[in-house]
């Protein structure tokens, strides 16, 4: 049976600015943001009646899951059901802050716009994409963004040079809490001998202000910052979103050396994966 295969690329914030907490208990934020070319899979095949599955272990597949919550959406807006079984290979490590759950839900909808020929506009599935979550209307649009609000406000931006730049994605086996990130963003307190500082790099600035809160509670990765701007490969590097996955910008030749030398100085069960921006 013909089946379609549709990609869910992961992303980073490339800068992340924190500006007030608003009175609906969320805070307003400005936030460049990139897809990656790693991607999880979602593969789409006619059936009777809708179902979801995943080989991996700690993925939800009742009515939480962000694809079902998609797919809820869709045949609420459409008025009749979508049957469809929808098969998820995770590539996008869960709890990294890649948005990965995110870029499912939004994938899904482009997925049913086309399969089930809906002709939906990109403001009306990034409206649907909102009602899931701040951070899925960006997926939609793919490509570089700058979001503002909550995260709901999105707009398509070009940045020359950006495309292609090559990094170095590492993560350690724990996550860190959206909400805790958030809970002390704008009074956290400093470590010392953290720079905190925009870098630059040849195409703009990276910067982000969630490192302060979340490395005052996970010390770790504070020390794997200041150890990845250590390596002589390594041209920026800082914390994604809100973690817990590191960025290193630096050519690819040199990548494997680096994540070597991480999983014998830093630790060895670190994940770690080459990307590039989209």
């Amino acid at each position: 049976m013909h089946q379609e295969i549709r990609r869910a690329p992961a992303k980073i914030n490339l800068t992340l600015n924190v500006l007030v907490k608003r009175a609906d208990g969320f805070h307003e934020l400005e936030s460049l943001i990139a897809s990656l070319d790693l991607c999880d899979l979602l593969y789409f095949k006619k059936s009777d009646m809708f179902s979801l599955s995943c080989e991996t272990h700690d993925i939800p597949l009742d009515e939480t899951n962000l694809i079902t919550r998609a797919v809820r959406l869709f045949e609420r807006e459409m008025s009749r059901a979508c049957h469809w079984r929808i098969i998820l290979e995770k590539k996008i490590p869960h709890g990294a802050g890649m948005g990965g759950g995110s870029s499912d839900a939004a994938t899904t909808l482009l997925a049913l716009n086309d399969l089930e020929d809906t002709g939906f506009s990109s403001k009306k599935l990034a409206r649907m994409a909102a009602e899931i979550g701040s951070d899925v209307p960006f997926f939609i649009y793919q490509q570089s963004c700058m979001i503002r609000g909550r995260g709901e406000l999105v707009e398509p931006i070009s940045v020359e040079g950006l495309a292609g730049t090559q990094i170095l994605l590492m993560k350690p086996n724990f996550g860190v809490s959206t909400p805790d990130a958030y809970k002390n963003c704008l009074n956290a307190e400093s470590i010392d001998g953290i720079d905190y500082a925009a870098q630059n790099l040849p195409w703009g600035k990276i910067v982000n202000d969630l490192e302060k809160p979340v490395f005052y509670k996970h010390r770790f990765l504070a020390e794997m910052k200041v150890w990845l701007l250590a390596q002589p490969e390594v041209e920026a590097a800082m914390m994604s979103g809100s973690g817990s996955t590191m960025i290193a910008f630096l050519d690819h030749q040199y990548a494997d050396a680096v994540i070597e030398r991480a999983h014998t100085e830093l630790d060895p069960s670190l994940w770690a994966s080459k990307a590039a921006i989209l």
